[in-house]
C-alpha cells in the first residue's frame, strides 16, 4: 500500500524481463520511451520551411524600420508642440499632464515601465530617460488627436494623418507579434510610412527622391552598397517597378551609351522625347556603330543571323534621327556612334547634378540585354560612410566612362 492508502497498479508483466520472479505486490516501471525517435522528425525544418521563415523575417524587418522611423519622428513632433505648453507648469510630468484623465491609464503604465527600466539598467541612452520614449505609436497618436488645435498650424490635414496611422496599425500589430506579413500589407505600410514622414516634415533631403524615393533600408545600409539602390534580375522586372516614364520623364539631361539603347528607344515614345527636348532637356545618345566589326562579333556571341543586330541598331538610330528632325533646336539632341567593343549600357539621367539616377547593365557573352541583371544607381556624390566626403560611389565611374567614350565617338548627321 502507498502512503495514500492506495495500491499502485502492477506493471505490464508481459514486457518485463524475468517477470515470473517479480512478486505480485511489486511495482513494475514501464521501459522509458525514446522521445527523440518520436518528436525528432516533427522538429526538423526542411529547406522550404527555412525559406518561408527567412522571408517572413525579412518582411517584418523591413516594416520595422519604417515603423521605427515614423514613431521616432512622431515622438519628436509631439515633444516639439506639447512640451512648451505643459512643461512650464508641470516640469518633468508634462507628458502625464498632457495625457489628461482620458489617458491616465496608459500614461501611468508608461511611467511604471520607465521606472522598472531605470532600476534594471535597461536605459542605456539618457535621451530615452523620459515618459515620452515609453509611449507607443497609438498613444502618441492619441496625444496628437487630443491636442489637435496645437498641431493644426503645422499639419494641414488631420484626416490624412489619421488614415496613414490607421494603415500602419495593421502592420504594427503583425510585426509586434511576429506573425506573417504579406507583401500587400508590407507595401501598404511602406507607402503609409513614407507619406507620414512627408506630412510630419521629415521627407528625404535627397534631390533625386522625386524620381526614385529614398528607401528607409537604403538609408540604413547605404555604406554596404555604395550608391547602388536597386538590383533587378532583368530589364523586364526593372520596368515593372521603375517604368521608363518615371526614369526619363521631366529629366533635364539624358546621357545614354550602349549597343541599341532599347530601354529608351523602345519604351519611351518619340512624341514624349520631342516634348522632353522642347521643354529644355538635353539628350546625348551614343550607339554602337551598326557597320562596325564589334556588331558582327556580338551577333556571333548571341547566335543571331548575320546583319540582324546591325539592322536593329540602325533602325533605332533612324528613329532617333526622326525625333531630332522635329526639334526647333537639333543641337540639344545629339546622336553619335562608337566602334569599340561594347562593355556596358548605361542611362544617366540628370547626371550633371545632385539628383542623378543611372541604370546600368553589363554585356554578357551569351545573354541578350533584356535578360541581363540591372543596377540602379543614385548620383549626386552621396556620402556613403561617415567622414568619407570624397566618396562618389559607382555613378561617377560610369559618368566618366560615358564622357570618355563620347569624346572618342563620331556624330551621326
Amino acid at each position: 500500500m502507498s502512503s495514500g492508502g492506495r495500491e499502485l497498479p502492477p506493471g505490464d508483466e508481459g514486457h518485463e524481463e524475468g517477470s515470473a520472479n517479480v512478486p505480485p505486490s511489486a511495482v513494475s516501471l514501464a521501459r522509458p520511451v525514446d522521445m527523440a525517435s518520436q518528436i525528432g522528425p516533427e522538429l526538423d525544418w526542411g529547406a522550404d520551411a527555412w525559406r518561408e521563415v527567412r522571408t517572413r523575417a525579412q518582411r517584418a524587418g523591413r516594416a520595422y524600420i519604417w515603423l521605427n522611423l515614423v514613431e521616432q519622428r512622431l515622438r519628436a513632433v509631439v515633444a516639439a508642440v506639447l512640451r512648451p505648453v505643459y512643461e512650464p507648469v508641470h516640469a518633468d510630468d508634462w507628458v502625464v499632464a498632457a495625457a489628461g484623465p482620458a489617458g491616465q491609464e496608459w500614461v501611468q503604465r508608461a511611467v511604471a515601465v520607465r521606472e522598472v527600466s531605470r532600476r534594471k539598467g535597461y536605459l542605456l541612452d539618457p535621451a530615452d530617460d523620459n515618459v515620452l520614449s515609453f509611449l507607443t505609436l497609438p498613444q502618441l497618436r492619441e496625444l496628437m488627436v487630443q491636442h489637435w488645435p496645437c498641431f493644426e498650424p503645422y499639419l494641414d490635414d488631420r484626416r490624412e494623418v489619421e488614415l496613414a496611422l490607421d494603415e500602419l496599425e495593421v502592420s504594427r500589430n503583425v510585426v509586434s507579434r511576429n506573425r506573417a506579413l504579406s507583401p500587400t500589407v508590407l507595401a501598404q505600410a511602406e507607402r503609409a510610412s513614407a507619406r507620414l514622414l512627408e506630412i510630419l516634415g521629415a521627407g528625404s533631403d535627397t534631390p533625386s527622391a522625386r524620381r526614385l524615393p529614398v528607401d528607409a533600408v537604403e538609408e540604413l545600409v547605404g555604406d554596404r552598397y555604395a550608391d547602388v539602390v536597386g538590383v533587378h534580375t532583368d530589364r523586364v522586372r526593372l520596368l515593372r517597378q521603375f517604368p521608363a516614364e518615371d526614369l526619363f520623364g521631366e529629366a533635364r539631361r539624358v546621357d545614354a551609351i550602349g549597343i541599341g539603347l532599347n530601354l529608351l528607344v523602345q519604351n519611351f515614345s518619340g512624341r514624349r522625347l520631342v516634348r522632353l527636348a522642347e521643354s529644355g532637356c538635353r539628350v546625348r545618345l551614343l550607339f554602337l556603330n551598326p557597320a562596325s566589326s564589334a556588331v558582327k562579333r556580338r551577333e556571333r556571341e548571341l547566335g543571331l543571323k548575320r546583319g540582324e543586330l546591325s539592322r536593329s541598331v540602325e533602325t533605332n538610330i533612324l528613329h532617333m534621327r526622326r525625333v531630332r528632325s522635329r526639334l526647333r533646336d537639333p543641337g540639344a539632341f545629339e546622336i553619335q556612334v562608337f566602334d569599340e567593343t561594347p562593355r556596358f549600357t548605361a542611362y544617366l539621367v540628370d547626371g550633371d547634378g545632385a539628383d542623378g539616377i543611372a541604370v546600368v547593365q553589363s554585356y554578357l557573352r551569351r545573354t541578350r540585354g533584356m535578360e541581363v541583371p540591372v543596377f540602379v544607381l543614385r548620383g549626386g556624390g552621396r556620402v556613403v560612410k561617415p567622414g568619407d566626403h570624397g566618396e562618389h560611389g559607382l555613378f561617377a565611374t560610369y559618368r566618366e566612362e560615358f564622357e570618355t567614350a563620347w569624346a572618342d565617338s563620331r556624330p551621326v548627321s
